[in-house]
């Protein structure tokens, strides 16, 4: 039988899981775009660029990497 107990302690232990994967996953956003910004001043970009990329990284992080990849190269 499920009592009150049970379903909140089974109820915290999923809002646990799924912050510990929203951390993760901002973590990771960070990781990458902080990569994409010191990759492309290595490459011999303007500081202007590299910020750019580091903006569309932050906020569109997986459509922003594609086009740095697309575009990098250049």
């Amino acid at each position: 039988m499920l009592n009150a107990a049970s379903f909140f302690g089974f109820a915290s232990a999923v809002v646990g899981i799924i912050i510990f994967f929203a951390v993760l996953i901002f973590l990771l956003n960070i990781i990458t775009s902080i990569w994409a910004y010191r990759d492309s001043q290595r490459k011999g970009k303007s500081k202007e660029y590299a910020l750019v990329v580091l903006i569309g990284t932050l906020f569109f992080p997986i459509i922003g990497l594609i086009i740095y990849f697309i575009i990098r190269n250049d």
